[in-house]
């Protein structure tokens, strides 16, 4: 039988470039070529063309895959190479992998259309954030998830299942996030009510874990831990060195939350101007802020020196393959805890981006820096997010502390 390779010379060409454009490591340009093309001598055995796959034929290929020179199935380690590869093309090819498989269940489709109203809701009557929207419409899901397997309807819903399901949620949550969790349910109920499908609001029944205001000290460092880090970070001048001393700048400097690092586009430094715009995740405003010189320094050397060639127009992208931009807040996280490991700063509470953000918030405030200047920097709404750092501001205190009478003294 003649080799079937020359057909599919520009299915491996594409992949080739692909894996070289984004910079992929030696070993996976030279095994990803391999497992696809067996992959693609196995579908033209059995007649198959891409463009129909389905999940469950690239799973039924990789549990009848065998290796030549041993017997029963390749280890997990080689497992997951073929299947990785094999998506790879895929996304390539069909421009989504897995596919997305609409629902075919009265039950599945009635949930879609609850949560989809409820997602409208959300953006054209609330006007809330994408991420606070994300959270909502996992809630939705999962309470109707839970509802469903229970068998209980939304309109039987009682407030005896409501603490059960708070109670199962909640079982490994910490009293912020049993909050988080009831102040979203809320939200979910009063739109079930709202909808129609529940005869009785119960979101008013819902009732979460005593918080006290301001009764949480944020987690800082002193100024002078985070002149270590930003030295120690400055004086690695790897590609990855480079990308964190920017990031940690930006942290120091602005006090940024983390996804407001991710959010950072290229257009959002406005050289000729000097001022750096920001979005801020959390609230929804945006800021003009001064383009300050280190921080600049700090991101013209990273796009010069260490930034990788790509069409992303994020200004921070992954240090390894594939090229793309840092999406998540953990891997802004990882970069702070990375860099105050390199410097041999020991926290005691928070390592991540809030760290810094905490930290440059109360070097501001014993700067003499007014509170609202310091909530238009960080991006707060209003000054009670602010003052939370006042707590912080021991020595200032202080210095204005009272004197206890003496027939009070102990």
């Amino acid at each position: 039988m003649s080799r079937p390779e020359p057909r599919f010379y520009p299915l491996l060409e594409r992949l080739r470039d692909h894996l070289r454009q984004q910079r992929y490591s030696w070993s996976v340009t030279q095994s990803y070529p391999v497992a696809i093309r067996r992959f693609l001598r196995d579908l033209e055995r059995r007649g198959r063309r891409i463009e129909t796959l389905t999940s469950t034929d690239v799973e039924g290929y990789l549990d009848a895959l065998r290796l030549k020179r041993r017997c029963g199935v390749i280890p997990n380690h080689s497992r997951r190479m073929h299947r990785a590869a094999i998506r790879m093309l895929l996304r390539l090819e069909r421009g989504e992998w897995p596919p997305k498989v609409a629902p075919t269940a009265a039950h599945e489709i009635a949930q879609l259309e609850t949560v989809a109203a409820y997602e409208l809701w959300m953006t054209e009557r609330r006007g809330l954030s994408a991420e606070t929207r994300r959270t909502a419409r996992a809630e939705a899901h999962r309470l109707l998830q839970w509802l469903r397997e229970k068998h209980i309807t939304p309109a039987t819903l009682c407030v005896a299942d409501l603490d059960r399901y708070v109670a199962l949620r909640g079982a490994a949550m910490r009293r912020t996030s049993i909050t988080l969790l009831v102040s979203t349910l809320r939200g979910v109920l009063r739109h079930l009510h709202r909808s129609g499908k529940m005869p009785v609001d119960l979101a008013g029944t819902l009732r979460g874990p005593p918080m006290y205001a301001l009764e949480r000290i944020p987690s800082t460092i002193s100024t002078p831990d985070v002149e270590r880090v930003l030295q120690a970070a400055q004086h690695d001048h790897s590609l990855l060195g480079r990308r964190d001393y920017a990031i940690v700048m930006l942290l120091a400097t602005y006090g940024l939350r983390a996804s407001e690092i991710t959010q950072l586009r290229l257009s959002d430094v406005d050289w000729r101007h000097e001022r750096l715009h920001i979005r801020h995740s959390k609230t929804g405003a945006h800021s003009d802020l001064p383009l300050l010189r280190a921080p600049a320094d700090a991101i013209i050397k990273y796009l010069r020196h260490a930034r990788p060639v790509t069409k992303e127009r994020a200004i921070f992208i992954r240090a390894s393959a594939p090229d793309r931009a840092l999406r998540s807040s953990s891997a802004v996280h990882a970069v702070v805890t990375r860099r105050l490991a390199a410097a041999g700063v020991v926290t005691t509470g928070k390592h991540g981006a809030h760290l810094l953000r905490h930290s440059r918030a109360v070097s501001l405030l014993r700067g003499g820096v007014a509170l609202n200047v310091i909530g238009a920097v960080l991006g707060h709404r209003s000054a009670r997010a602010t003052a939370v750092y006042l707590k912080l501001a021991t020595e200032d205190l202080r210095l204005v502390a009272l004197e206890v009478p003496a027939q009070v003294a102990p």
